[in-house]
């Protein structure tokens, strides 16, 4: 498997502190074109947005044809139980952290036919931040069954909506971003 990570700091500066639902719409759509191009099939992993990823995605007509199962997995015990995140992961790097969301993102993709995982964990406030994870920081992940995987740390900024709509404009973001990196293929 391929990791590549990117550490980010401030807010995304590809715009996506700027989403209204319009937007949201379009990069699911964007997203599921590049999945059916590639006969793929994706897994969500949701924490701090709840399932807003999986509802955006899901109102798009047609998303069932790549859109196979999401997890919502607010609670420590939760992301355990339903995605096997470990307890070592969990008490060493915490619930947000690329660590995390990497585990998370694996679990989804063990834990459904999906080819393709994306997962969410952060703190969208106003409390739970700390100075070394403060309100803002979201980790995602964003893995392929078959070979590659992506990790990265966002820092977002606004009120508690604000951040998990710009957590779901990073994730879909990064579906794309990471189908567009795969190789044409051969016929």
């Amino acid at each position: 498997m391929v990791r590549y990570t990117n550490h980010s700091k401030g807010v995304n500066s590809e715009g996506v502190d700027d989403m209204d639902d319009m937007i949201l719409q379009d990069l699911a759509r964007q997203a599921g074109i590049a999945l059916e191009q590639e006969e793929l099939l994706l897994a969500t992993a949701e924490s701090c947005t709840g399932g807003w990823l999986g509802q955006v995605i899901t109102s798009i007509a047609g998303s069932s044809a790549w859109y196979e199962r999401g997890f919502i997995t607010y609670a420590a015990g939760s992301k355990q139980e339903m995605l096997g995140v470990s307890d070592a992961t969990l008490e060493q790097y915490g619930a947000v952290s690329e660590q995390t969301a990497s585990e998370m993102a694996a679990g989804a993709i063990a834990r459904s036919h999906a080819q393709v995982a994306v997962s969410i964990t952060g703190i969208a406030g106003p409390e739970g931040g700390t100075p070394e994870k403060p309100v803002g920081t979201v980790c995602f992940a964003w893995i392929m069954k078959e070979g590659m995987a992506l990790t990265e740390t966002r820092y977002f900024s606004g009120n508690r909506e604000e951040i998990r709509r710009q957590s779901v404009g990073g994730a879909l973001q990064g579906i794309i971003d990471l189908l567009h990196s795969i190789p044409p293929k051969v016929a």
